[in-house]
């Protein structure tokens, strides 16, 4: 019985530390959401886990669709970065994955506005 109670115990203990093994979007700049006066010179993403740089993308899509991001993005940590091309004002869809150095995956996707459209 006691036997039991010990690997019930440590089986609880896995399973609770599997939730937050993840990378979920922390925070963006520009904000998730934001309107901001001009176009930025590149989109920043901060995650709760590091990246698998291989496995992690980003894109980014300006106001006429076309897509905005300048190549590859800068994975360092749990920090992806990509440069952007000027597109002017309007809607920007921000489009990423991620793979965590656990190799979990999680995508997500937001927008922000450039201008005060």
């Amino acid at each position: 019985m006691r036997k039991l109670m010990i690997l019930y115990l440590l089986l609880a203990g896995l399973g609770g530390s599997g939730a937050h093994a993840h990378a979920f979007l922390d925070h963006a700049s520009p904000l998730v959401g934001s309107t901001v006066a001009s176009a930025p010179r590149e989109v920043s993403l901060t995650f709760t886990q590091n990246l698998e740089a291989a496995f992690s993308s980003v894109q980014v899509t300006g106001p006429n669709g076309a897509r905005v991001d300048a190549g590859k993005p800068q994975i360092s940590g749990n920090t992806m970065h990509v440069g952007l091309k000027a597109a002017g004002p309007g809607t920007y869809h921000v489009r990423w994955h991620a793979l965590s150095v656990d190799t979990h995956k999680t995508e997500g996707s937001f927008t922000f506005t450039v201008g005060g459209r």
